[in-house]
């Protein structure tokens, strides 16, 4: 107030000012050339200043503030400072989610990925696990049937005369390798005592069981991982065109190293089977207790790893091949001890509990784990469902007249699960477990064989039912009719497209017999007529989302990094690839 005093007692004389209310300032000449401010009344006004010397009242700015200002202020603080008014400010004061949404919609999606988690690998594996069984009960009930009709057809080729400059085809060939692997190793274990096997593992401490049960895992997937290639390198080699230069031992080493390894992999699973008995039996269960914790240091190996789609592919098929093995595993225990207990039904209720554990413990391992490997890699649940639809084009692809390969070898690539191992050492134990003396006993048999048989094919047609129902949601049916062929060395690419183009008319005939599915054929307008690759699996499993110009230089396609298809990853592809 004494400010606005001062400034209307040097206003008044002279100035005349007295009649101005407000407004802004106005300029006029004081006499010495200079402009001079005159103020409104509302508005107070800086006293004046002597000659070259500072007002005491006068306020300097000083980063936008008046010291007057900032020496009121500091007063005023110093009494808001009180404990009351921080916890009525802690207690009072808000924040707006909204502000950043696409975070928090993000940490949603996540945790509803998580809950979808369960119910989408469930579904994966309920349908790997009855692939497996398609192609675990093959060995036991079409392969024999196959193996008759191969050898009645070679007893009686001299009747019919040759037609054709082989005396077997391809896959009565392979049938027959394997019936003859089979029948050899059955005899071959007949020389392991499996109740020697048994109390000499039981002798042994707990820890060092512990570890040995951890090195037998390992080893089943290094035998695993070996052992298709020797079979497979077998079944070349007894079925390469002969018009080829010799660039093999021989079929007979390879047959040999093939006995070989059935052999010691069905003594290897056999020892799993006799240390997951030793568990079952043990009275205070802590070698069970032990072995089933084993799985939960899975997921600290598994969860904190970077996975693309397609290691997570190959680590959903290698819990698949894992599970069904544990069902074997403990469909061979009870009948060890039920064979003990001289199938008393009493004493399957005390193994039921153990068995309900371990079937739990494995679900829980691998719900959590994917869960968190899903979390971490930001893939979503709908993968999964790829993942079936690659599964299932194998088995359709299979089914076709020009397939490769037998659909329980597809399996085995692509799971790593040999069913030749595991049928060896069920035999084995079914025949030492069970006594068929008698006619009614042989009828029994006979019976249960043709049950096997029923059980098979329902599943096989069930299986390709739901295959078919999956290629066509993941829209993959073209991908059926219209390979893409792999152009070899030795031929241009004109010859491989007019190859290409007869294939494509036969795939397209009126008759439909070039798949047993008869699905009906949709033909692209705009289809490229080759595309060159080095891959050895061409048909692709999922359709791209985005569209690649095809190029016919094949010099530009040598220097283009495609990438890897789910169809072309098997059981091993992740040891090649490194997982940081």
């Amino acid at each position: 107030m004494a400010g606005v005093a001062d400034a209307a007692a040097s206003a008044a004389p002279g100035s005349g000012g007295e009649g101005r209310r407000g407004g802004a300032p106005e300029q006029q000449d004081s006499g010495r050339g200079e402009p001079k401010t005159l103020w409104g009344s509302g508005e107070p006004r800086p006293p004046a200043a002597g000659p070259g010397q500072p007002s005491p009242q006068q306020r300097t700015e000083t980063l936008g503030f008046y010291e007057s200002d900032r020496g009121r202020k500091k007063k005023r603080s110093l009494s808001d400072l009180s404990l009351l008014r921080f916890i009525s400010a802690e207690l009072t004061r808000g924040y707006f989610l909204e502000h950043n949404e696409a975070k928090y919609t993000e940490r949603r999606e996540r945790v509803y990925t998580c809950m979808r988690i369960p119910k989408e690998l469930e579904k994966l594996m309920f349908f790997g696990i009855f692939l497996c069984l398609d192609a675990f009960l093959y060995v036991f009930t079409l392969l024999p049937l196959r193996v008759f009709l191969a050898m009645f057809r070679f007893i009686t080729l001299p009747c019919y005369g040759l037609r054709d400059r082989r005396l077997l085809q391809p896959a009565q060939v392979c049938d027959i390798l394997k019936g003859v692997i089979l029948v050899i190793c059955y005899f071959m274990m007949h020389y392991v005592d499996y109740s020697m096997m048994y109390h000499l593992i039981r002798g042994q401490s707990v820890i060092k069981l512990y570890i040995i049960y951890n090195m037998l895992e390992v080893a089943d997937r290094l035998f695993s991982s070996f052992g298709q290639d020797i079979l497979d390198a077998l079944y070349w080699t007894a079925t390469e065109p002969k018009e080829r230069k010799r660039a093999h031992i021989g079929v007979i080493p390879h047959f040999f190293m093939a006995v070989l390894y059935v052999f010691l992999h069905a003594i290897l699973i056999m020892v799993q089977a006799t240390t997951l008995n030793v568990a079952f039996n043990s009275h205070n269960k802590s070698l069970l207790t032990i072995m089933m914790s084993n799985n939960f240091v899975e997921i600290k190996g598994s969860v904190f790893k970077k996975f693309e789609k397609n290691n997570l592919f190959q680590m959903s098929n290698s819990d698949i091949k894992e599970r069904f093995t544990n069902y074997v595993l403990l469909l061979i225990v009870c009948l060890r001890n039920m064979e003990q207990f001289s199938w008393n039904p009493d004493h399957l209720w005390v193994l039921f509990p153990d068995v309900c554990m371990v079937v739990a413990s494995e679900i829980a391992v691998d719900i959590v784990k994917h869960a968190f490997i899903t979390k971490f890699n930001d893939i979503t649940a709908d993968v999964y469902s790829e993942y079936r639809a690659s599964l299932a084009f194998d088995l359709v692809s299979s089914r076709q007249k020009n397939a490769y390969t037998d659909y329980s070898d597809s399996v085995s690539r692509r799971m790593g699960f040999i069913p030749l191992p595991l049928a060896v050492l069920l035999i084995r134990v079914v025949t030492s477990s069970i006594k068929v003396q008698g006619v009614l006993a042989y009828v029994c048999v006979v019976l249960f064989y043709c049950g096997l048989i029923s059980l098979k094919v329902l599943n096989s047609i069930v299986l390709l039912g739901k295959s078919c129902q999956y290629v066509k949601e993941a829209k993959m049916e073209e991908k059926l009719f219209n390979p893409v062929l792999t152009a070899t060395p030795g031929k241009p690419a004109g010859k491989q497209q007019s190859m290409f183009k007869s294939t494509q008319g036969i795939s397209t005939d009126e008759n439909g017999s070039t798949s047993v599915t008869n699905q009906p054929v949709h033909q692209k307008e705009n289809m490229p007529s080759l595309l060159v690759t080095s891959s050895s699996d061409q048909f692709l499993t999922t359709p791209d989302g985005e569209e690649k110009d095809i190029s016919q230089d094949s010099s530009e396609l040598k220097h283009r990094s495609s990438k890897k298809d789910l169809l072309e990853i098997d059981r091993f592809t992740i040891c090649g690839n490194r997982i940081d």
